[in-house]
């Protein structure tokens, strides 16, 4: 995570006793932590038993969305069609999976009042429209058109939208956390004077008056591919306060800092955050490369051990025709892929590139489901022709 965090109330010296007001019961004390007691990990500081339940019920399995005997090709993928809506939770549409790693998008119409924990997978959520605040026991996230939000796995949250009209995030499930990149970081862990962010671009939670009426709250919980709703006898969100280095945060990706080169540099140098199993890339307006005779476009990749996909956000896309904002490309890992016909020699010159695009590329093959199937271009492995 990216740095040491606190928030509220909290006693000198962790694991001691720490009273309410009344000084007679105690607040309870949570360790969240990762790696069993070796990662990253946060102190919690609850009005009440954060275990206890009411009821937990019958799982329900998700339905398997994959798509049987896809071809191996390239695809292209109009995520704004067939959508079907609903709230933060039921919206989403899976497109993209292997074993480690999810990637679906939602159009949010809806509210709702259930609170969702992912308990099997940190989440990434890039907030493609709309702005509202994410609630969890840490406090309030608000977010915006292109903030990027990380939330550790296992946290309780809500979603809660400004409106309806225009809400739509894409979200990454990965069963590792997103970390900063270890070379973007000093000896001290402080990020370093050439990293393409600071401390400053990233936002932690903002306090939130802890919830402390009793009451049935239903929290749907998500463990590999099913589903718990959970009822619990009070709110998950009653911190007094907490402490640590696992929390969920923001970044915004016009907060990126972009590296130009004399010639091109190759997506790592747009690196954001890091997996064990897939890493995120931020690309954003730039000047182009000053090489009198520099090729701004990307060179014909093929690369043997990463399957990329790019979600496209808004601007110019510089080395593809067709493609426009809610777009999303798949180019398998094995196979070459590179700028469109024409593309090279139009970007010969031109001095700047207006593009906003976010880059995933895992290192185990992708499976597509029938999302794929229904929203891609017929014909877009042969748009090199």
């Amino acid at each position: 995570m990216p740095f040491y965090h606190k928030l509220g109330e909290l006693p000198r010296v962790k694991h001691t006793t720490f009273y309410k007001p009344d000084g007679k019961s105690l607040y309870r004390e949570e360790l969240v932590s990762s790696k069993g007691f070796s990662g990253a990990y946060s102190n919690v500081y609850h009005h009440y038993l954060p275990s206890a339940l009411k009821q937990v019920g019958v799982g329900q399995n998700l339905d398997d969305m994959t798509w049987e005997n896809a071809p191996f090709t390239y695809f292209h993928c109009d995520t704004d069609k067939q959508t079907s809506g609903g709230d933060f939770i039921s919206a989403r549409e899976p497109y993209l999976s292997n074993a480690t790693t999810l990637v679906s998008l939602a159009k949010v119409t809806e509210d709702t009042d259930t609170l969702y924990r992912n308990a099997s997978h940190a989440e990434f959520i890039f907030i493609h429209h709309g702005t509202g605040v994410l609630k969890s026991q840490y406090g309030l996230n608000p977010f915006g058109a292109g903030d990027q939000i990380v939330i550790p796995k296992g946290t309780i949250y809500e979603l809660k939208f400004k409106g309806f009209e225009n809400n739509k995030f894409l979200v990454i499930e990965s069963t590792t956390p997103f970390q900063i990149p270890g070379h973007f970081k000093n000896e001290q862990g402080q990020l370093t004077e050439h990293a393409p962010y600071s401390e400053r671009d990233i936002r932690p939670p903002e306090y939130c008056a802890p919830i402390t009426e009793s009451g049935n709250v239903h929290v749907l919980t998500k463990v590999q591919n099913r589903v718990f709703e959970q009822t619990m006898p009070h709110h998950p969100f009653d911190a007094v306060g907490w402490d640590g280095y696992l929390y969920p945060f923001t970044f915004n990706i016009k907060d990126y800092h972009p590296k130009v080169g004399r010639i091109h540099l190759p997506p790592p140098v747009h690196l954001l955050y890091t997996t064990t199993d897939l890493v995120i890339c931020n690309f954003v307006p730039r000047p182009f490369d000053f090489h009198e005779a520099a090729i701004p476009a990307p060179y014909y990749h093929n690369n043997i051990d990463s399957d990329e996909v790019l979600y496209y956000l808004d601007g110019d896309f510089m080395s593809r025709k067709g493609v426009k904002s809610g777009s999303l490309t798949l180019h398998p890992g094995g196979i070459p892929h590179g700028p469109h016909p024409g593309r090279t020699e139009a970007s010969v010159g031109q001095p700047r590139t207006e593009e906003y695009a976010l880059m995933i590329d895992t290192f185990h093959p992708l499976t597509p489901t029938t999302k794929v199937r229904d929203t891609s271009h017929e014909n877009y492995p042969q748009s090199w022709i």
